[in-house]
């Protein structure tokens, strides 16, 4: 590892060119063998890893000085994609799929910046796969009878997985399917797979949820070794365990979570000092005690990152023997925990802070809803039942509107967006969508985690040590500053630019909107304009808390940072500046890699868990299919508009749907615009849909406006067409459905069916084989459908006296002639013309 960093350093150099592998053994002064093949094998290592680069002349260097990016690839399902560099800040790279070569979606690539695209958009070609991204791909089997293909339901793969007879491994049509790829696509050929796991038909109960789990690889039993440890752990804590710690056992407290919460980790106690002050208390579990460091309850905790929340299931970073267990807060039991006690005045500026280990014992187990009817509602049942506790909770919430009040003057962002719950039956059926509340009760849990979080990182951001922050940097300056365009729209403008914009502008404009019209379009616009919050091994700042110190104290059982957080605080507890330097390197080391895993980890959850959203809200409009709702424009693309319904579904209306009007796409408006009416669809638009199409597989509903008129011919107003006939007067229009055999086509009134009219060659020719055989026998044929003007008969062409068949055939012939050389006549005059 050493000698890898000492030659990427190197390398990195402004100084250093393209060099050999016997110029940097001069370079390094390397004069025996044994040290020269080392430098060979670590060459070897970086460049199989994309860290360093061997050109054609086998001079090495680094990507950067090369003009190379390395990055994972997000593709689209359309084939195209982007390279998201591994350096932070740095600039995508769009991906022609015609320059994809070979690479798919989540893979480790190498990409060439060969040009700008459209504005200021880097684009490249991928030059090398350093990693595949998907080893495994869950899909739907398709029996194709000598062969078979997996359709993935990841469609960024962009590709169906080709399974030889001999791989089915039991699996049938229609199969969900976990799949290990053998081969690589190259070229145009098809990536090839065989069936490892075989989920149940795709129309099963619960195999839905189950693909989803597969597809994002999220681990579900825990292994064999780590469910031992936990059993280890004790079911009640002993007074030897106890000793050392600061006894809160005492103290009134109590933990406030939702009513099916099971992993109980933070309480919280209010109470007043002689002096005035009120002590907030947070206590957090204490799972770094049993969770040790580099145990096998510690490595899976690391590899799972943290607990993924789905629709039907909770997938845990811990066993429940231990987030269900000893680990959490249960009433009136002792429990050891970490806490931070906080001394604030009347203002709610904290005073005085003290960071410890404790034991508590909870007085009750309160849920949002208990604590909601107290305190708004004063329910006098409940009040009289915790009658002991009601004092605290009337300050509890007095603090809590004071730390609210005080984050919102300082300009924290508060975005005040519904967050569904979707309820669903034993078969996994959604039945009803709810809404998360947001009452007092859920505020005052909210304050007292914030107000805990910023302490806790603000001390050891001045002791100036290793540590796990929360960091949510600053927005993009191009984003910010489309953003304070588009509101001017609105009559609104906010001062500063780019970066320089305090949050505490954007709050003030949120407040300002709020109950207004376009309240949701101004605030899904700004939050679109941030950037994601991440852990970071350095204190860059919480841009949407608008404060310098943050980080996740509070969840150790279900976040693996915290977990981190706690085992610093233990250190710092413990050793204080007896940590040895040795110690303080491997924290400075390890934070960066830690905190770029739990990222990760994180964003896949979110991923997962939207994702089993999306699936069950699909199913449950499934059965609504030609209902009618009354809903918001959330989103406005080139390709149509995204409607928000109360209920929190979203579905699209696709631009071929809107059919009075061609409509373009006004970026900086966010509106379709209709290009004849003017009519606008823009973000926070009421409109009325009907629910058109519901794809459970793809997680798509469409949707489309009522009353708009039937996709036809646009611009058409569904008036009757005058239909001439030649005849010198003016058919009457017909109405409704035709016969085709004697109108023509229904759809073009007038215009006859020459598709159903034409017929077979045979009868053609038995046609003209009768004619001819009827001409030796009767009288040649009036042309024309009377008699002329003058009273004298209309006979053929041609006809007249010795007039014969071999007359008549000559005859044909010279007019035929004669209308070729016509015709080839004005064609070649209308060519010369074109030439002049």
């Amino acid at each position: 590892m050493e000698d890898q960093e000492k030659i990427l350093a190197f390398m990195r150099e402004q100084a250093y060119h393209p060099m050999t592998v016997r110029e940097l053994e001069e370079a390094f002064g390397i004069k025996d063998s044994a040290t020269f093949k080392e430098l060979v094998k670590t060459l070897n290592a970086l460049e199989a890893s994309g860290e360093v680069i061997r050109t054609r002349a086998n001079r090495y260097g680094v990507p950067e000085k090369m003009n190379l990016v390395r990055g994972r690839l997000q593709s689209h399902p359309k084939g195209f994609g982007f390279v998201i560099p591994e350096t932070q800040g740095a600039e995508d790279v769009y991906v022609h799929a015609n320059d994809m070569n070979g690479a798919l979606h989540g893979d480790t690539v190498l990409v060439r910046v060969e040009k700008e695209a459209g504005g200021n958009r880097l684009e490249g070609q991928i030059i090398r796969i350093v990693e595949r991204g998907m080893k495994q791909v869950v899909g739907t089997f398709k029996d194709e009878t000598y062969y078979a293909f997996v359709i993935p339901d990841e469609k960024r793969l962009g590709k169906d997985i080709f399974i030889p007879k001999e791989a089915y491994n039991g699996a049938v049509d229609g199969h969900k399917v976990v799949v290990n790829i053998v081969r690589y696509p190259e070229g145009r050929v098809n990536p090839e797979g065989e069936v490892i796991e075989i989920l149940g038909h795709k129309n099963d109960p619960g195999v839905d949820i189950l693909s989803i789990i597969r597809k994002f690889n999220l681990p579900e039993a825990f292994p064999e070794d780590v469910l031992a440890e936990a059993e280890a752990a004790p079911d009640e804590i002993s007074e030897e365990e106890i000793s050392g710690r600061r006894d809160l056992r005492e103290r009134m407290m109590v933990t406030i979570d939702g009513a099916d919460a099971k992993d109980l980790d933070d309480a919280v106690s209010l109470e007043r000092l002689p002096n005035g002050n009120l002590r907030l208390g947070v206590h957090i579990a204490d799972v770094s005690y049993y969770v040790r460091e580099k145990s096998q309850l510690d490595n899976e905790a690391y590899r799972r990152g943290t607990s993924v929340y789905l629709v039907d299931r909770v997938i845990p970073m811990l066993p429940h023997r231990l987030s269900n267990g000893i680990c959490s807060l249960n009433p009136q039991v002792d429990r050891l925990t970490i806490s931070c006690d906080m001394e604030m005045d009347a203002n709610g500026n904290t005073v005085k802070y003290d960071i410890f280990l404790s034991v508590i014992r909870t007085d009750e187990r309160m849920t949002y809803a208990d604590v909601r009817s107290i305190l708004e509602d004063k329910d006098e049942a409940l009040t009289q039942k915790y009658s002991r506790l009601v004092p605290m909770f009337e300050d509890m919430k007095e603090l809590a509107l004071k730390l609210r009040k005080k984050r919102m003057q300082r300009g924290a962002i508060d975005f005040d967006f519904r967050e569904a719950k979707i309820y669903v039956d034993e078969e996994g059926t959604p039945t009803e969508i709810g809404f998360r509340t947001r009452s007092i009760a859920e505020q005052i849990i909210e304050e007292f985690m914030l107000a805990a979080n910023e302490t806790v990182a603000e001390h050891f951001h001045w002791m100036k040590q290793p540590f796990m922050y929360r960091i949510h940097e600053d927005p993009n300056a191009e984003k910010l500053m489309a953003f304070m365009e588009f509101i001017t729209n609105f009559g609104y403008s906010i001062r500063g630019k780019g970066n320089s914009v305090h949050p505490r502008a954007l709050q003030q404009l949120l407040e300002e909107v709020k109950g207004t019209p376009e309240e949701i379009i101004i605030s899904t616009v700004m939050l679109r304009s941030m950037k994601q919050a991440r852990y970071d091994a350095e204190s860059l700042g919480h841009y949407g808390l608008s404060t310098e110190f943050y980080t996740h104290f509070t969840s150790p059982i279900r976040r693996y940072p915290d977990l981190i957080v706690h085992r610093r605080i233990r250190e710092w507890i413990e050793l204080g500046d007896q940590i040895s330097e040795k110690r303080l390197e491997y924290w400075a080391e390890q934070m960066p890699v830690i905190a770029e895993h739990a990222s990760q980890r994180e964003r896949l959850a979110v991923d997962a868990e939207r994702e089993t959203d999306d699936l069950k809200k699909a199913e449950f409009m499934l059965e609504r299919v030609g209902e009618e709702f009354e809903g918001v424009i959330s989103s406005v693309t080139s390709f149509g508009i995204f409607v928000e319904l109360p209920n929190t579904i979203e579905g699209l209306v696709h631009v071929s749907f809107l059919t009075d009007d061609y409509y373009h796409y006004h970026e900086k408006m966010f509106a379709l615009v209709g290009e004849r009416t003017g009519k606008q669809y823009r973000i926070g638009d009421v409109v009325e849909v009907r629910v058109a199409n519901v794809n459970v597989d793809e997680r798509t509903i469409d949707f489309e406006i009522v009353g708009m008129p039937k996709a036809g011919f646009r611009g058409s107003r569904e008036r009757t067409p005058r239909v001439i006939d030649g005849r010198g007067g003016d058919r009457k229009p017909t109405r409704g459905k035709q016969d085709r055999s004697r109108t023509g086509r229904p759809d073009r009134p007038g215009k006859p069916d020459r598709q159903k009219d034409k017929k077979h060659p045979a009868e053609i020719r038995q046609k003209y084989k009768d004619r001819r055989k009827a001409e030796g026998n009767k009288p040649p044929r009036r042309a024309g459908t009377g008699k002329a003007s003058n009273g004298e008969e209309v006979l053929p062409i041609g006809a007249g006296e010795g007039d014969t068949p071999a007359k008549r055939q000559k005859g044909f012939w010279e007019d035929l002639v004669k209308s070729k050389k016509k015709n080839r006549k004005n064609v070649a005059s209308q060519a010369k013309r074109k030439r002049r």
